[in-house]
């Protein structure tokens, strides 16, 4: 019985070591498909290669976020908000061909431009505007269109 015994371990074994050269045999194949034609040489070559493209990457990413703060520093300070109002200064003359126009940056500051419109003249007056606020006396009307403006948050 231990003859038996001894012969099944035999064969196990060696059922074991031809799987184990089946498998070698075959992962020997499927690397030398892979590598077919390149030498250890080329593939450090393509290593390095990959290495510089992505060192170019990464420097262009970094001037990228560069270029994107100052595009968003010029941002803050460009016209974002625009309110208008019209109106008729006089009782006795024509439509509401006058108007105030509010022009303001993300942080509120800006002009007013108002046009007060009669038979005879047209008056022009523009007042700088610093933190929504200006250091000149403002109008109803302008202070309604400056209102407009801050109110809308980039909406149409």
């Amino acid at each position: 019985m231990l003859e038996n015994y001894t012969l099944y371990v035999y064969i196990a074994f060696a059922a074991a070591i031809l799987l184990l050269a089946f498998r070698v045999i075959t992962l020997e194949v499927r690397l030398r498909k892979f590598f077919a034609g390149k030498k250890a040489k080329d593939l450090e070559g393509v290593m390095a290669g990959i290495s510089e493209e992505l060192g170019k990457i990464n420097a262009l990413n970094e001037e990228t976020k560069k270029y994107l703060k100052t595009v968003e520093e010029r941002l803050q300070n460009s016209i974002q908000k625009v309110g208008m109002v019209r109106f008729n200064p006089f009782e006795n003359s024509g439509s509401n061909q006058s108007f105030a126009i509010a022009l303001l940056d993300e942080k509120g500051n800006g002009v007013v431009i108002s046009s007060l419109y009669s038979r005879e003249k047209v008056n022009v007056y523009a007042k700088p505007i610093n933190n929504r606020q200006s250091e000149y006396a403002l109008s109803k009307e302008e202070k309604e269109a400056i209102n407009i403006a801050v109110n809308k948050n980039g909406q149409e």
